[in-house]
């Protein structure tokens, strides 16, 4: 393996023996929320993925080391670094790797480690996509491109709700990524289970997913798949009252002149002030939601042989 990339050996020893494996992003441990919370949250996730019969794989760069399976004390520095650390995107992580940075992993880069590891299903909170304006400012996430070229699953509560989801569904359509609704013929938004958006297919099982996954290896697909699982009823938000929410965390970042990467760190941050802390709950129920998802199918895609 190359030196840049240290895989643990529970995740080596699980990839060899054809165990399944679900990666996890650490933006939500560095950029996500404070620490210790960051911690119990990471822990738990963890957990969940375990408990529903697949091995996680915490993906992050530790003093410009790559790391697929970040657990014990190393975990513990990430989660107490913080927003001290750096957010690897694709563009950065050449940089951070010579420059031996700490940083999060962005879903772009996750999905890149991870499918430098072997590791095929992912699972994040939402993706990033085409922000809101973007027809002026051309922001749009590398996340996007990332599914566009890398073979990797990726399981989420759909596109973060900051972002303008009808452009970034067409961007999706245009990259050949197929964009499946788990349980559900809509689109979620993130925070609420509907976006007002259709998704490309309905499949309602782990084997119905891990079917179309394995029909795109034979098809030689080079792409990801998006699989869009809607937060739990019981812990959404409201759809009106968060996208009224949203546009005034988006009109205090233009105020503040917040651009590029900072604007959905700023925004998410912003958001949890506007809901007294109760998207933070959502974000966090959500997580686990698409980790026990992502674990199911996992097992399922590993059945198939």
């Amino acid at each position: 393996m190359s030196d840049f990339l240290d895989i643990s050996p529970e995740i080596k020893y699980a990839i060899a023996d054809r165990q399944p494996v679900v990666a996890l992003e650490s933006t939500i441990i560095t950029h996500g929320m404070p620490y210790p919370q960051n911690l119990e949250t990471a822990l738990a996730v963890e957990q969940v993925v375990r408990d529903n019969g697949a091995v996680p794989a915490t993906i992050a760069v530790i003093d410009g080391q790559c790391h697929v399976g970040v657990e014990g004390d190393r975990l513990e520095v990430l989660a107490r670094t913080g927003l001290a650390a750096a957010k690897a995107s694709r563009r950065d992580l050449a940089a951070i790797i010579v420059k031996k940075l700490t940083a999060g992993t962005t879903v772009a880069t996750t999905m890149q480690l991870a499918h430098k590891a072997g590791i095929k299903m992912f699972a994040t909170g939402g993706i990033g996509g085409v922000h809101r304006g973007a027809e002026t400012t051309f922001d749009v996430s590398a996340d996007l491109v990332e599914l566009s070229q890398t073979p990797v699953t990726v399981v989420c509560a759909g596109a973060k709700s900051i972002l303008d989801i009808a452009k970034t569904l067409e961007v999706l359509e245009t990259y050949g990524v197929p964009v499946i609704g788990y349980g559900t013929e809509t689109f979620p938004a993130f925070f609420a289970r509907e976006s007002g958006h259709g998704v490309d297919y309905r499949l309602d099982t782990p084997e119905e997913v891990a079917a179309l996954i394995a029909m795109q290896r034979v098809l030689e697909m080079r792409s990801g798949v998006l699989v869009a699982n809607p937060i739990p009823e019981a812990d959404a938000l409201d759809a009106e009252e968060i996208d009224a929410r949203i546009a005034g965390a988006i009109a205090d970042a233009e105020a503040a002149g917040v651009g590029r990467k900072d604007v959905t760190p700023y925004l998410l941050n912003r958001i949890f002030e506007l809901t007294d802390g109760r998207s933070l709950a959502a974000n966090i129920a959500l997580v686990k939601n698409n980790a026990a998802v992502a674990a199911k199918i996992a097992a399922a895609l590993e059945r198939r042989g």
